[in-house]
């Protein structure tokens, strides 16, 4: 029992670095083009977040029982996944590098799996029909394949988004198109939060339903005191309790606010007025919002920040900082292959200590 709940304060130690990690997300754009301050751009990131965490759970379950076999996972094999997130997430941040905790995460959770089948592909769902929804899931479906579609969907439509916008306001003055977008902006942050909150938050309910779900098949449980028995999971579910323990947590992240990212992000990338943040933000919201309801486990750092490049594009195609930006796609590319690989050494190296 104390195993279990140590990986549960584990999960919810990754899921508050991911709302620091991740703040720039959401709001780097609303300070970029100084439509908001710093401090009321984390209050309304902390808000979004908080109300899109507790806005469904397709996302969580995708993570919690779609992407590896269940019945090869044990408590250490998620604590191991959390560790090599953990490790990532912090490294990342330390380079100012905008990674993909959700990739991250999955990373970790695969290798630590495959390690834990002693080998074993097999253990990775890696395609599957799932007879409820007719859905085609799995790693490849759910994570490999949007991990490329997803930043150039938002590269593609923040341009789009952002040339229509161009053509349709070409007459107005320069002084009425940032009043107007201005305004916008708080609304497409608003969005923004709250579609990061519906993704990201999501993955640690999946790690935690998946641990409480662990522990009691494993018969961890059985001699609970009645005050715990809420931990008592025979099925896998997203407990009321587990969606407002991330939810509250991401939130707290959020309030940090990870300020290496959001110069990245919001300064480094491209110049950006109003109405590019808007687009940006708009563009990323919707893609994001679209992932969560089929329980995709989007990177929203890959959504914005192509986005962003989209939209700096529509200026000139040297507006954009492409320095930086292969900094950041070396990052993305390398998240899943990393932690896959650290959460495979942290489970080995354990198992070589108390090899039971």
């Amino acid at each position: 029992m104390v195993l279990a709940i140590g990986v549960i304060l584990v999960a919810l130690v990754f899921e508050y670095i991911n709302g620091f990690h991740d703040t720039a997300n959401a709001i780097a754009t609303s300070v970029s083009t100084k439509v908001l301050t710093p401090r009321q751009a984390i209050m309304l990131a902390t808000a979004g977040n908080l109300l899109g965490a507790l806005w469904g759970t397709a996302v969580a379950s995708t993570v919690g029982k779609g992407l590896v076999d269940t019945q090869a996972v044990s408590l250490l094999t998620i604590a191991c996944a959390l560790l090599a997130g953990i490790i990532w997430n912090l490294i990342t941040w330390r380079l100012s590098l905008p990674s993909s905790s959700s990739h991250a995460l999955i990373g970790g959770l695969c290798g630590a799996a495959l390690a834990s089948a002693q080998g074993d592909w097999a253990v990775i769902k890696w395609s599957w029909l799932n007879p409820v929804t007719h859905q085609n899931e799995g790693l490849w479906n759910k994570v490999v394949l949007p991990m490329f579609a997803s930043p150039l969907c938002g590269l593609l439509l923040g341009f789009t988004v952002m040339g229509m916008l161009l053509v349709l306001l070409r007459h107005w003055k320069p002084h009425h198109v940032s009043t107007v977008f201005g305004r916008l902006q708080l609304l497409s942050a608003a969005w923004m939060s709250f579609g990061h909150g519906t993704n990201d938050a999501q993955k640690t309910m999946g790690i935690i339903a998946l641990t409480l779900f662990t522990a009691t098949t494993s018969h961890l449980f059985e001699r609970l005191p009645s005050a715990l028995g809420f931990l008592h999971t025979p099925e896998f579910k997203i407990a009321l309790w587990v969606k407002i323990a991330c939810a509250l947590t991401m939130a707290s992240g959020t309030a940090m606010g990870g300020w290496r990212i959001i110069k990245t992000v919001g300064h480094n990338l491209v110049k950006m007025q109003p109405i590019h943040g808007f687009a940006a933000q708009s563009t990323a919201a919707a893609v994001i919002q679209v992932a969560s309801h089929w329980g995709i486990p989007l990177s929203t750092t890959h959504v914005i920040t192509s986005a962003i490049m989209g939209v700096g594009a529509t200026k000139r195609f040297s507006a954009v900082r492409w320095g930086v930006v292969e900094r950041m796609v070396w990052a993305w590319v390398l998240t899943l292959p990393i932690t896959a690989a650290t959460g495979y050494g942290i489970f080995r190296l354990v198992r070589m200590i108390h090899p039971r």
